[in-house]
């Protein structure tokens, strides 16, 4: 029997228009386009994006604005601001968006995993109990309960109560 899963959501993905660049970059640059672009907070050091294609609903990134593939030669300033920013959101995750744990993680390379090699992010993804099921497990594919921009505008709201000041 042949299995048909249907992702209409992707469809902007395969036939939308195409950032030219580092796509990091480019949201960096384009504070006036947060909203389309979903991004969550912004400040003079980094920014805060939510994942398109997120692992679970709720996962979103951490980005220096500064281009940089490079952990080591990130200054230390930099460094301990997302820090401070991956705190505040584990915080927001758990106590407001129902999170259980939180996954926090770096792909430095290709090779190391990362999607988008060129530019270093710090990925916080939101866990809960038995969020795995057969269709992970078995199929390698993940069902979302909720839908995208609901989550982006939820995780707004709450970003600006948990990042303010």
């Amino acid at each position: 029997m042949e299995n048909i899963l249907y992702a209409p959501w992707r469809d902007e993905y395969v036939t939308g228009e195409r950032i030219e660049g580092c796509v990091f970059c480019h949201i960096s640059s384009h504070a006036s386009e947060d909203e389309t672009l979903h991004v969550l907070y912004r400040d003079e050091h980094c920014f805060i994006v939510m994942n398109r294609y997120p692992y679970t609903p709720g996962h979103f990134m951490i980005i220096p604005h500064l281009h940089t593939d490079a952990l080591e030669t990130l200054d230390p300033k930099i460094w301990l601001h997302m820090s401070a920013l991956a705190q505040k959101g584990v915080q927001m995750l758990k106590e407001s968006f129902g999170a259980h744990g939180v996954n926090i993680g770096i792909n430095l390379g290709k090779a190391g995993g990362a999607g988008i090699a060129e530019h270093i992010h710090l990925h916080l993804v939101p866990r809960w109990e038995r969020d795995t099921n057969f269709i992970t497990a078995i199929g390698e594919n993940r069902v979302y309960s909720t839908d995208f921009e609901k989550i982006y505008r939820r995780l707004k709201e709450l970003t600006e109560e948990y990042f303010k000041g």
